[in-house]
């Protein structure tokens, strides 16, 4: 707790001394001083604490891309991602279904030369004439997109994720990261259950058939 004071006193003595109002790794709480301020710009939220990641959702399972304690620019996520997923199924996806932070114009030109399209229209003042088939393709792109958001809440209302107390910096992280394990080792669990269901259905309809 000594040295998170002395630390403290340091960055505050900056601050004042060059009339900032912001430095790196700025402490702002002494019980937890890994946590950093992640300005949000929600409506009654503007600044969060806490941990932030990006997630990658694909055929109804979740992986967790990068977490951490420092804000970061997710739309620098979406390259190695899209490129993890090739090397995982040997192809690029046809669409990628994204949050507007991913929708710049680097990202669109590097997915553009790859012959695979991002979901919702671009960036910017929105074009005057869009026909009424973009509009329908961008609202479907926006309800799959929904999928991981579903995902989020389900993750804080059935696996934790939205109760995690840990006070260390690292044990937040791990604990995060098993919620995760746990939900897609239930969605595992369930393509289960349907398969042997499915195949104890068509067994018995055969069965009657032979019959």
């Amino acid at each position: 707790m000594l040295l998170v004071l002395a630390e403290v006193y340091r960055q505050e003595l900056w601050l004042y001394e060059n009339t900032k109002q912001s430095i790196e790794d700025w402490i702002v709480s002494l019980s937890q001083p890994h946590i950093r301020p992640i300005v949000r710009g929600k409506a009654g939220t503007a600044v969060e604490f806490g941990v932030k990641f990006s997630a990658l959702y694909f055929d109804a399972y979740v992986f967790l891309d990068r977490i951490s304690w420092d804000s970061f620019n997710e739309s620098e996520d979406l390259k190695p991602q899209v490129e993890a997923f090739r090397t995982y199924t040997g192809y690029y996806p046809e669409p990628v279904h994204v949050d507007k932070v991913y929708r710049n114009r680097d990202n669109r030109a590097w997915c553009k030369q790859r012959g695979i399209r991002t979901s919702g229209l671009p960036k910017g003042r929105p074009p005057k004439d869009v026909s009424k088939e973009k509009k329908k393709q961008a609202l479907r792109d926006e309800r799959i997109r929904n999928c991981i958001e579903r995902e989020f809440g389900q993750a804080k209302r059935r696996f934790s994720l939205g109760t995690v107390m840990g006070q260390l910096s690292h044990t937040p992280l791990t604990a995060i990261a098993i919620s995760f394990l746990l939900m897609n080792l239930a969605t595992l669990l369930l393509h289960l259950f349907l398969c042997l269901f499915m195949a104890i259905f068509q067994n018995h309809i055969f069965f009657h058939l032979s019959h």
